[in-house]
């Protein structure tokens, strides 16, 4: 569940490539210089043929796309360039184990005195391959057991089964992914999915069943995601103290709706990035398609990163969203925001802030409308002598973050909900280390000062642990 998402969890990231080999860590391959190819080097050269061996299940049609700017090449530098980006393209479709390239002068009959052949030795993927891992979520872990079927039909196409079981979560899914010929970023995704959420600052349980169908396209320097899920969920208390609030919105429901996001993501990490920007714009219409859910999701990310003086970063984040409901009912539990903890605002404890039960039990129901905001200062001090090293993982922080999160009364106007939102905010300060986990997630250890602390809000003050992938 995302930290400040409605609270239906989002089936397992089952789609795109899962690559053996990243672009960054591909190395340009090596060429044995003989006589002849030194001398091509400062002349124009032809590529007559371009071959590739290994293939076995892949559709020849398939790899056309991929390897068609290396005939284009003019000279030996330029057809060296052009094949390692055809290299890389090769292994992001997530059919070949290893992919690699030999250049060579033509030989045969029709040869040129300046034609080159070039051959893609290509290694594929098993037709079923298992794994086993661990998958850190925001301030939750879970055991991860896949099964793959990559390339199954020969063109790139893979379908997924996955198993996760973690400390709240439990959930499969099976997917299907294909992307479309010589366009990768270009793809459609089939999900099938059953998740089963533990939510006990709601004293809350929540089982969905859904299915899913997802749309990718770029568009510009935007990634576009074009979606539509029906979702049968299933409410119920997780504890005999649950409040009546909890209960009475306890039961089943089904939601079907469509969605859409654009990204923009120049940054050079999405863990601990150093340079770049993110901006996500997400919008979600719900009851159009059928279901018993009705309203209009609006929520937007932004981050902003800058390098500075000593090998500091400054970064600062903005996130916001609104619910407005459509027609007479009123907005579910699990559709709602939910803001607080050492993800979003650190000092409060997770999703412990905001509109709660009336009665004993002070469950938390979640808000129509929230905003956070961060501001980073990360520093490599103390870890300086580790550049290069194992120092390079670790990076100390001082952090403000503030933000606010309520219901709104949509009879009074955007002037109104401005006001609400800007009324007792939340905010704290500290300092702390991170760790980060490869390009996978991080881990945060932090001293907290909380700060407009309203009443009901569950706060932490001191040292507080944080892991996930997506953090203010």
């Amino acid at each position: 569940m995302g930290t400040v998402h409605a609270r239906s969890l989002d089936p397992l990231p089952m789609r795109g490539p899962e690559l053996g080999v990243q672009p960054d860590d591909i190395e340009a391959p090596d060429i044995e210089h003989e006589p002849k190819q030194e001398v091509l080097e400062n002349k124009n050269v032809v590529v007559q043929r371009v071959h590739i061996d290994g293939l076995g299940r892949t559709k020849d049609d398939v790899l056309t796309y991929e390897i068609a700017e290396v005939f284009q090449a003019k000279n030996l530098i330029d057809v060296m360039r052009r094949s390692h980006e055809a290299r890389q393209k090769l292994l992001r479709l997530g059919i070949f184990r290893k992919v690699e390239v030999v250049i060579d002068t033509s030989r045969g009959e029709h040869a040129l005195p300046n034609g080159l052949d070039v051959t893609f030795e290509v290694t594929e993927l098993r037709r079923m391959t298992g794994s086993y891992n661990t998958m850190v979520g925001n301030n939750e872990g879970s055991m991860v057991l896949g099964l793959k079927l990559p390339n199954v039909l020969g063109r790139a196409e893979k379908m997924t089964f996955q198993f996760s079981y973690g400390t709240k979560e439990t959930s499969y899914g099976l997917s299907f992914f294909k992307p479309q010929p010589g366009n990768f970023e270009r793809n459609i995704s089939l999900n099938v999915y059953k998740v089963t959420g533990q939510f006990p600052w709601s004293s809350l349980r929540e089982t969905d069943r859904g299915v899913s169908g997802e749309l990718s396209f770029p568009v510009w320097k935007t990634n576009q995601t074009l979606k539509w899920e029906g979702v049968w969920r299933e409410l119920g208390c997780l504890a005999r103290t649950a409040s009546f609030a909890v209960r009475e919105e306890s039961g089943h429901s089904l939601k079907s709706s469509l969605s859409h996001s654009m990204v923009i993501d120049t940054r050079n990490s999405s863990i601990l990035p150093r340079k770049g920007a993110l901006m996500k714009i997400h919008q979600e219409l719900a009851g159009y398609t059928g279901g018993d859910a009705s309203f209009l999701k609006e929520d937007f990310e932004i981050q902003l990163n800058k390098t500075l003086f000593w090998d500091s970063v400054l970064s600062a984040s903005l996130w916001g969203g609104l619910l407005l409901p459509i027609g007479d009912k009123p907005t579910n539990i699990a559709d709602r925001f939910y803001l607080g903890g050492p993800t979003s605002i650190r000092g409060f404890s997770m999703y412990s802030m905001g509109p709660q039960s009336e009665d004993m039990a002070g469950d938390y129901l979640g808000g129509e409308g929230y905003w956070a905001g961060g501001l980073h200062l990360y520093t490599p001090l103390p870890f300086r002598p580790g550049k290069g090293g194992f120092g390079d993982l670790f990076r100390t922080h001082f952090f403000l973050n503030a933000g606010n999160l309520c219901n709104l009364n949509y009879g009074e106007g955007p002037q109104a909900h401005l006001k609400k939102l800007a009324e007792c905010i939340r905010w704290s300060y500290g300092v702390g280390v991170v760790l980060r986990l490869g390009n996978i997630a991080r881990l945060e250890l932090n001293y907290c000062i909380p700060m407009g602390v309203q009443s009901g809000d569950r706060i932490c003050d001191g040292f507080q642990f944080g892991a996930g992938i997506r953090f203010l």
